[in-house]
């Protein structure tokens, strides 16, 4: 088997290239990649990538994610984010391989407290949930051998994430104030990409399995009570580690304006995922735990 994987070098990218490595010959490309186009902003060029490669399986973790900016490069935002996974399709379905892509919590208004099932409808708040959407949309009309996976929070031990910036400003400033309205679950890539694996085994059993699914670690928190956990969790790692800040402060997203609005609620139910592919999520803390032990 043959797997073509977009977006090699973010953090869900290069978790993707341990896991999906034992499933068979693995061709990784970022957008920058020379021997093959992976620079999703050249359509012509993901088609020829595509039809040289003839893989079996087209893995996309390659998006535009800088959710702010995304307000003033509509344009090109949508090509990155819909109009490229688009192409992959098409060309997914003109081959027979299939195609598996991420997707957000973002495509959501963020409304109530209930978590979104992947039956409710879609009202997305802002340019990048819109247009992660519209790939959805395209995914699903071009392409039926297909898996979209809607997840949230994302973090990784590779790279920035939101653990790593509150332990920095923990140690430069007295006290933090941290949104507490806005509610979801801390996803590590590595649970990603194993679960993908995972999927995309079962999917070339039973192709019946194919579709949209929530994939999110297990539980919810608020970014204040994901702040406070990382830094009692970093005191228990690293008992030397100075912290200037005692306290972190709750604070309702209105107090911070933002290009973009954000969905209060970005709770997702995993069940139906869980239930087709007999896995069992792991509570979020224990992956930010862990993240936390090999970081720190």
């Amino acid at each position: 088997m043959k797997i073509l994987l977009f977006g090699k070098g973010g953090q869900v990218g290069w978790e993707l290239q341990r896991s999906l490595a034992p499933l068979g010959e693995l061709v990784a490309l970022d957008h920058d990649s020379s021997e093959h186009c992976g620079d999703f902003s050249n359509l012509p060029g993901l088609v020829d990538t595509v039809r040289n490669v003839k893989p079996d399986v087209i893995v996309n973790a390659a998006a535009h994610t800088a959710v702010d900016k995304a307000e003033s490069e509509v344009e090109l935002v949508r090509t990155l984010n819909a109009l490229a996974p688009g192409v992959l399709a098409q060309e997914a379905a003109r081959t027979g391989a299939w195609l598996v892509h991420y997707s957000t919590d973002y495509v959501f208004d963020g409304s109530g407290t209930r978590p979104w099932t992947e039956a409710d409808t879609p009202a997305p708040l802002n340019v990048y949930g819109q247009s992660k959407l519209e790939g959805e949309q395209l995914i699903q009309a071009a392409c039926g051998q297909h898996l979209i996976l809607r997840t949230s929070w994302v973090y990784a031990a590779r790279g920035g994430n939101f653990a790593k910036t509150m332990l920095r400003l923990a140690q430069e400033r007295e006290r933090l104030t941290v949104i507490d309205d806005q509610f979801g679950a801390p996803t590590g890539a590595e649970l990603l990409a194993d679960v993908s694996a995972h999927a995309i085994s079962q999917v070339l059993r039973r192709p019946d399995d194919a579709g949209l699914y929530h994939l999110v670690a297990g539980g919810e928190t608020s970014w204040h009570g994901y702040a406070s956990y990382v830094l009692a969790q970093a005191k228990l790692v690293r008992p030397d580690m100075k912290l200037a800040a005692t306290q972190v402060s709750p604070v309702a997203s209105s107090a911070f304006q933002t290009a973009a609005l954000r969905p209060l609620n970005s709770r997702l139910d995993t069940r139906k995922l869980q239930a087709t592919f007999g896995l069992s999520l792991p509570h979020w803390q224990h992956g930010v735990a862990r993240m936390l032990a090999e970081t720190l």
